[in-house]
C-alpha cells in the first residue's frame, strides 16, 4: 500500500506541475521534477537512473531560466519601462482570479499596457510594449510546457523500455 501512495504522489506532483507550467502561481517545472525524482527513487533508481534525474534537474533549471529571460527580453526588446514590467507581473497574477483561464493569457498584456501608460502616457507605445511583453510570456510558457513534457516522456521511456 505504501508504494501505491508514493506513485499517487508522483502522479499528483507531475499533474499539478504540468498545470503550473501554464499557471504562474504554481512552480510547475520544479513540481514535475520533484514527481519524477520521487518516481525514480521509489525503485532505487533501477529503471530511471540518477543520471536521468540529473538531466531532469538541468532541464528544470533551463526551463526556469528561459521563462524569466523570455519575458524580460520581450519587454526589453521594445524598451519597456519598469512600470510596464511590474504591470505585466501584476497582470499575470491578477489574471488567475479574473476571467480564468483567459485572464492568465490576457493579464500580462493588460498589465504591461497599463504600466507603460502610467510611465509614458502613449497608447501606441503602450500597445507595442504590451504585445512584446505578452510574446515573451507566451514563449516562456511554451518552453516550460515543452521541457516539462520532454522530461515526462524521457521518464516514461526510461521506466518502461
Amino acid at each position: 500500500m505504501g508504494t501505491a501512495l508514493l506513485w499517487l504522489a508522483v502522479a499528483l506532483l507531475v499533474l499539478v506541475g504540468l498545470a503550473g507550467a501554464v499557471l504562474p502561481a504554481i512552480p510547475g517545472v520544479p513540481l514535475v521534477f520533484a514527481g519524477l525524482w520521487l518516481g525514480a527513487w521509489i525503485d532505487g533508481y533501477e529503471k530511471v537512473s540518477a543520471w536521468w534525474v540529473g538531466v531532469f534537474g538541468v532541464l528544470t533549471l533551463v526551463a526556469m531560466a528561459v521563462d524569466l529571460i523570455a519575458t524580460a527580453l520581450g519587454a526589453k526588446r521594445v524598451g519597456a519601462s519598469r512600470q510596464a514590467v511590474a504591470g505585466a507581473v501584476i497582470g499575470t497574477f491578477a489574471g488567475l482570479f479574473v476571467a480564468f483561464p483567459f485572464g492568465v493569457l490576457l493579464g500580462p498584456f493588460v498589465g504591461a499596457v497599463a504600466g507603460e501608460l502610467i510611465a509614458r502616457g502613449s497608447m501606441d507605445r503602450a500597445m507595442d510594449v504590451g504585445i512584446a511583453t505578452w510574446m515573451g510570456f507566451l514563449f516562456g510558457t511554451l518552453a516550460k510546457i515543452a521541457l516539462s513534457l520532454a522530461m515526462v516522456g524521457i521518464f516514461v521511456g526510461a521506466y518502461f523500455i
